[in-house]
């Protein structure tokens, strides 16, 4: 097999850090009203909020995440399953361009559609890799960097750890469930947390430029995680085997 001259994998982690950019989007604007009774979360300041929000968030087994960010006014849109400590699965799309991406037993698998292929590799790679599975280590190499993306301790870290000065911004109503939310002034949105039952990360908002909406649901519902059969390893493609 002959190694397509241009890697398609390098588009997509070209976006991995525009994608964790858009989960980093704390702060912005938020309700007005008062504190209802719930869990306690409403009474407490913006850090306590966003620290119990980041231990809730490390307890999970499971979490769907989904949403949109744009880069240079391209629209990025993701929908994951992360699965603690074993991996994720779920649908990315960079640009028009849609990737399936599964992570399990420390290797990523990738995915693209054909035009995905054929704007990265070329036609004939296109035509070659069209309905195939991409196999890499998920350790090493420049797919290491989609940790950022489907290893949910790692990315509640780097969604909640990293913030600006905090501020409460009153309560919402996020997907029909009451929320507390806090801004952060230095990055213009809003994170969105549960205010009764478990203080989960319900969602981050982020309005004007660098617009982007993530939401966070489905926590510890089962997800099932599975290799894709006859992927094609990439280094070999790479190297020419």
């Amino acid at each position: 097999m002959h190694s397509p001259r241009r890697h398609p994998e390098r588009t997509l982690l070209a976006a991995t850090p525009i994608l964790a950019a858009a989960l980093l989007v704390l702060g912005g604007c938020g309700g007005s009203s008062k504190a209802s009774s719930g869990n306690g979360l409403a009474a407490k300041s913006p850090e306590q909020i966003v620290q119990a929000a980041q231990t809730a968030a490390r307890g999970a087994a499971t979490v769907h995440i989904s949403g949109s960010t744009f880069d240079e006014k391209e629209p990025i849109s993701l929908n994951m399953e992360l699965v603690a400590g074993k991996g994720a699965k779920g649908h990315i799309t960079l640009k028009g361009l849609g990737v399936e991406v599964v992570e399990i037993e420390h290797a990523f698998y990738i995915q693209g559609s054909s035009a995905f292929y054929r704007s990265v590799a070329g036609p004939a790679a296109a035509q070659l890799l069209a309905g195939k599975w991409l196999k890499a280590p998920s350790s090493t190499g420049e797919f290491a960097r989609l940790a950022q993306l489907t290893d949910l301790g790692a990315l509640v870290d780097r969604t909640l750890s990293s913030h600006g000065a905090l501020s409460s911004s009153g309560t919402a109503t996020i997907a029909g469930q009451k929320a507390v939310g806090v801004t952060d002034s230095a990055k213009g949105g809003t994170l969105y947390v549960a205010a009764t039952g478990t203080p989960y990360p319900l969602e981050i908002v982020k309005k004007g430029q660098g617009a982007a909406s993530i939401t966070f649901d489905r926590w510890n519902q089962p997800v099932t995680l599975d290799a894709p059969a006859h992927a094609i390893n990439i280094n070999q493609l790479q190297n020419g085997a």
